[in-house]
C-alpha cells in the first residue's frame, strides 16, 4: 500500500514524530506506525484530519491505493458478474428448451411443479442480473462486454451506446413477448 509512504513523508515533512502526530489525531503512537509499515489502513476519519493537517487532498493522499483498490473490486465485482450471467443464461436455457420436452415426459403432471421452481430461479437470477447491470451502469451488449474484459467505453462509444438504450426496452419486450407466445404454442402442443 502507498498510504503506509504517502503518511510517512508528509509527517517528515512537518517534522512531526509519530507520537506528535498521533496526538493530532486522536489516535496512538502504535496506530502510526502500523500504518506506515503498512499493518493496517486508517478509517475515513483518520484520512480527513490527515489530509487536513498536511494540508493535501484525499486524493494526493490515497492515490495509488485508490487504483490498486479499484482494480481488486472491478476484478471482484467481475467476477460475480460473469456467474450471475452464467447462472441465469444456463437456468433460463433449461427452462426454455428441456422442461416442457423432456420433464412432461419423465414426471408427468410433477414436470408442471419442477417448471414453477425453475421459473422462480431464473427470474431470481434476472432479477439479480439486472441489479448489477443497473449499479454499474450497463445496457447494451457492448457495455457489458467491455466491462467483463475490464475495460471501459470511451466517451464516443459510451454516447453512440445511450443512444440504443432508448430502443433496446421496445426490443426485449417485442423478445420476451415472442418468447411467450412461442412457449405457450410448443407447451400446450405437447401437454
Amino acid at each position: 500500500m502507498e498510504i503506509g509512504k504517502q503518511i510517512k513523508k508528509y509527517r517528515t515533512l512537518q517534522n512531526l514524530s509519530q507520537e506528535q502526530l498521533a496526538f493530532k489525531i486522536f489516535v496512538s503512537r502504535q496506530t502510526i506506525s502500523n500504518w506506515e509499515n503498512d499493518k493496517n489502513y486508517p478509517d475515513i476519519k483518520s484520512l480527513v484530519l490527515l489530509s487536513y493537517l498536511f494540508d493535501i487532498s484525499l486524493d494526493t493522499l490515497i492515490k495509488g491505493d485508490v487504483e490498486k483498490m479499484e482494480k481488486i473490486i472491478k476484478t471482484d465485482e467481475v467476477t460475480e458478474f460473469k456467474k450471475i450471467y452464467c447462472v441465469r443464461t444456463i437456468v433460463a436455457i433449461t427452462y426454455f428448451t428441456i422442461s416442457p420436452f423432456i420433464w412432461r415426459g419423465f414426471l408427468g403432471e410433477a414436470a408442471i411443479y419442477i417448471n414453477y421452481i425453475v421459473a422462480i430461479v431464473m427470474l431470481y437470477y434476472i432479477h439479480k442480473f439486472a441489479k448489477l447491470k443497473k449499479s454499474h451502469d450497463l445496457s447494451t451488449y457492448k457495455e457489458i462486454l467491455a466491462f467483463t474484459n475490464g475495460t471501459m467505453l470511451d466517451e464516443d462509444e459510451k454516447n453512440s451506446e445511450l443512444k440504443k438504450r432508448k430502443y433496446q426496452v421496445v426490443l426485449y419486450i417485442i423478445i420476451l413477448v415472442a418468447l411467450v407466445v412461442i412457449y405457450s404454442r410448443v407447451f400446450n402442443c405437447f401437454f
